[in-house]
């Protein structure tokens, strides 16, 4: 009966102590949470569809007796949707996208890369144009109008059969005269040396437009480089700056713990030193790729930006579909295959030269006196043939060079094609790799994100470090991703 008694002696005990510690952790709790909350509310974007958060990026440090505190700063990147204009972020930086930024760099219509593009493809144009317009007959015309101070012909002196003798003006031209002409010529057999003409000038013109669209993709590249660069340089600035924090709160909590003055030892002078370094670098390198950007988006130098990390956006593209596109739509592809239509055209050309030229010629003349004997108006029809007999080999010659600079551009191109083949294949597998790499950061920095929440109050700088520095590998493989996928697309003429 003695084990019972005590049993239930200790019951209520139990119950007395649970009740306690449950009204503390309350009490404790309650207070916690009370320090936590903010003392003002926070603004908020209004959310839209495709909108996405990010965990803020907070670097906490510690005091010298180790309480952990807020950090020096911290960056919140917000997913927003695409706005034509950027919004300005409560911390007074600029909250731009990927795309506002390259649409603001490169507008076609003031990109005076992309009008010099415009340009060539119209004076091709308009060469073919003229070529096109030989074809069909040239209408010429003509107007004299002329006073001589002198009878031009000859006067004779003619005696008559009564003996009396009489001068006669024979005039060749008219003293006063008036001539209006108008004559119109069709080609007859330059008809086939303007159809090779026409076949060369057709292939300027598709050489020009190729190239056209190149400009555009050059600049979008470079404010996608330095948009990438500058986050990078944020997390690396981010993270240079937690190592200085931890340095120098591990400096603080040893010279709190001892009451001497602290002596700093040679190692630790050399490891300030070297963080210092490092934090200066880093914070000069943010600063020259935040001026480089806003000069591209025609900002001032110091405007703050905060940018938003975009998506990877990964494509799935086969080597042999990426291969098949560049073989067609390449701009180099395209240059030496029309360059092979300019060499034959040109071997056209030079074998017509052993034709001979023959027009068909007619017009209409008005004459006032030009030609006395001539009557006052008057048509004409008829043909011209002009051939050039002895050359002394000459058109034989210039045959010969022009075959062998078809078989010179029918290499060039065989050449070529296995050029961009190489170039794609090799742009494919580094496109592979970067996704790969891509993936794999990118599964760190979530695993980080998870570790985080599970580390302790006194591993927040550590977990902070190390989300920086992921997070700066990850943008810089995605970064190596998106020029790996530029140059693929602009192998296979999409960009």
């Amino acid at each position: 009966m003695t084990h019972p008694n005590k049993r239930m002696l200790g019951t209520p005990n139990l119950r007395w102590y649970s009740t306690i510690n449950l009204v503390v952790c309350l009490v404790f709790g309650g207070i916690v949470i009370a320090q936590d909350l903010p003392t003002a509310p926070l603004p908020r974007l209004p959310v839209t569809p495709g909108t996405r958060w990010n965990l803020p990026l907070a670097m906490a440090s510690q005091s010298q007796t180790g309480t952990p505190q807020q950090g020096r700063e911290s960056r919140d990147v917000v997913f927003h949707a695409a706005a034509s204009e950027p919004v300005v972020a409560s911390t007074g930086a600029r909250l731009i996208t990927l795309q506002e930024a390259q649409q603001k760099a490169a507008p076609t219509d003031s990109n005076p890369m992309v009008r010099l593009g415009q340009l060539q493809v119209d004076v091709a144009r308009q060469t073919r144009l003229g070529t096109m317009s030989s074809f069909f007959p040239q209408i010429g015309s003509s107007f004299t109008n002329m006073h001589f101070n002198k009878f031009m012909g000859q006067l004779l002196q003619v005696t008559g059969p009564l003996g009396n003798t009489r001068t006669l003006g024979v005039p060749l031209t008219g003293k006063d005269q008036t001539l209006v002409a108008v004559t119109a010529t069709q080609p007859i057999t330059p008809l086939f040396q303007l159809r090779e003409l026409y076949k060369i000038n057709l292939a300027d013109e598709r050489i020009a437009r190729g190239k056209a669209g190149m400009p555009v993709s050059g600049t979008a590249s470079k404010v996608e480089k330095a948009y990438y660069e500058l986050l990078v340089a944020q997390r690396q600035l981010a993270f240079a700056r937690v190592k200085a924090t931890q340095s120098e709160n591990k400096w603080l909590v040893a010279s709190s713990s001892s009451s001497a003055i602290p002596v700093a030892s040679a190692g630790h002078d050399e490891e300030l030193i070297e963080i210092s370094n490092a934090l200066a670098i880093a914070t000069t390198r943010e600063k020259e790729l935040t001026a480089s950007l806003n000069e591209l988006l025609g900002w001032p130098p110091d405007t703050e930006l905060q940018l938003v990390p975009p998506d990877p956006g990964f494509e799935e593209i086969s080597l042999k579909e990426a291969t098949d596109k560049a073989l067609v739509a390449s701009p180099e592809v395209i240059e030496a295959e029309q360059n092979v239509v300019k060499a034959r055209s040109a071997v056209t050309l030079q074998k017509l030269a052993y034709v001979p030229v023959v027009a068909v010629m007619g017009g209409y003349a008005y004459q006032d006196n030009a030609v006395p004997l001539l009557p006052r108006d008057f048509s004409f029809i008829g043909m011209v043939a002009t051939y050039n007999l002895f050359d002394f080999g000459k058109r034989e010659h210039t045959i010969k060079g022009a075959r062998a600079q078809a078989e010179m551009a029918q290499i060039a191109l065989q050449l070529t094609k296995a050029k961009v083949a190489a170039a794609v294949k090799s742009s494919h597998f580094e496109l592979e790799r970067s996704r790969q790499l891509s993936e794999l950061t990118r599964r760190l920095d979530s695993a980080i994100q998870v570790q985080r929440a599970s580390y302790g109050e006194n591993s927040g700088e550590t977990a902070a470090a190390k989300k920086a520095k992921v997070e700066a590998e990850m943008f810089q493989a995605d970064l190596d991703y998106r020029q790996a996928l530029a140059k693929l697309k602009t192998l296979m003429g999409e960009r």
